[in-house]
């Protein structure tokens, strides 16, 4: 295997032909246009040169000896290219068909195993260093992609292991914080006044919604790991739904609001986690109060719908425009309209709801006009969740 020196930081590339003439023609031609080179002689050489050097670029003869490649001799450069491409290593490396062969159907083999160009015997200098420089900005690019990629997800993976170690390291003293509250309200350290009464109340209440976007937090990344288990049970549509609103009753009426139920006759009963569905319709709920300026009227529906079931929360409240409609199932994604006050919040209770309804087979989705419309987000359930996958190997 021949090679020559040109400066270092100047591109690779691996030539691979079995005519000494040909190699030194075009690392003549390779030199002019300051690249480094490097040859192979047979199909073996040049696979093993590409995964010891990692080329920038391969120029591949066809026909060649294959050595114990398996394959014809007239095929040995497409051998060479897809096992190239198969590997992760070399993958992205363009390759470059220069041949006397110019059949269609060496064309077609050539773009079959993988390669990028096809260049015909006799080629012209000023052609080659064109295409080769136009492969090179392009693998220069999709090199910068992928390290730009990996990077996006090293700290997305940062940002989530960081963010679980706060809310565990969180959720311990807020506990402890909780059953003080609970003994000072129980008047274990002696009697209390109204006003110290209602400050009170009103701390554990702050105190039980932080505990739970902990427990919101936790949820979305135990789901995204997969690691968590539905524990489907019967469910019946319209007592889920009076019982979520009983739950709610206390803060409806401390903020004005009202909330129907309106379940149909023909609305099944159905299969689900009837743990994390609550939890579902307390955030549409929630959000239906809180992101509103005045007191809205919230209406609790479901029907059948096909050979499942469709839930619907819908408020009067300030709707949110359409082109929201997708961002606000995302995590950290917050939407401020004008009509609605601007809250302190995760951006976290959607995305908790989206994971929970597609861990159910499900769906959903939010209808809005926006500019004080109103909103409905759907809820489409089937009658059971599907099987858990099997655990990996």
């Amino acid at each position: 295997m021949a090679t020559d020196a040109r400066p270092a930081d100047a591109p690779l590339i691996l030539v691979a032909d079995d005519v000494e003439a040909n190699v030194e023609l075009l690392f003549d031609q390779l030199h002019v246009l300051g690249f480094r080179a490097i040859a192979a002689a047979d199909g073996p050489a040049a696979l093993a040169a590409a995964f010891e050097h990692r080329p920038d670029l391969c120029i591949l003869d066809v026909a060649m000896p294959a050595g114990d490649l398996g394959c014809d001799e007239r095929d040995t450069g497409f051998e060479v290219c897809r096992r190239i491409k198969r590997d992760p290593r070399t993958a992205r490396t363009p390759v470059v068909f220069v041949t006397a062969l110019s059949d269609t159907t060496d064309r077609v083999k050539a773009i079959e195993a993988g390669g990028d160009d096809f260049l015909t015997k006799p080629h012209n200098r000023l052609v080659l260093g064109a295409r080769v420089r136009s492969l090179l900005r392009y693998k220069a690019a999709m090199d910068a992609l992928e390290d730009s990629t990996r990077k996006l997800r090293e700290l997305e993976k940062l940002r989530d292991d960081l963010m679980k170690m706060i809310v565990h390291d969180l959720k311990s003293p807020l506990t402890t914080v909780l059953a003080t509250l609970e003994m000072l309200l129980d008047e274990d350290f002696g009697p209390l006044t109204e006003q110290q009464r209602r400050a009170l109340l009103e701390t554990e209440g702050k105190a039980e919604d932080l505990l739970g976007l902990i427990e919101d937090l936790l949820e979305i990344r135990r789901i995204e790991e997969t690691s968590i288990m539905l524990k489907p049970e019967p469910i019946a549509p319209a007592a889920m739904l009076n019982e979520i609103v009983h739950e709610w009753s206390t803060r409806l009426q401390q903020a004005a609001c009202t909330a129907t139920v309106d379940a149909a006759d023909d609305a099944p009963v159905f299969e689900a986690d009837k743990a994390l569905l609550r939890r579902v319709f307390g955030n549409l709920v929630q959000n239906a109060i809180t992101h509103s300026t005045r007191a809205v009227a919230i209406q609790l529906s479901a029907r059948r719908e096909g050979g499942g079931i469709l839930f619907t929360v819908a408020d009067n409240g300030p709707g949110i425009p359409p082109e929201y409609h997708e961002i606000i199932f995302r995590k950290f994604e917050q939407v401020h309209t004008p009509n609605a006050p601007r809250l302190r919040g995760s951006g976290l209770g959607l995305a908790f709801c989206k994971l929970v309804v597609t861990a159910h087979g499900g769906r959903i989705w939010v209808q809005s006009a926006g500019a004080g419309q109103g909103s409905a987000f759907h809820i489409a359930l089937p009658l059971r969740p599907p099987a858990p996958a099997p655990p990996p190997a």
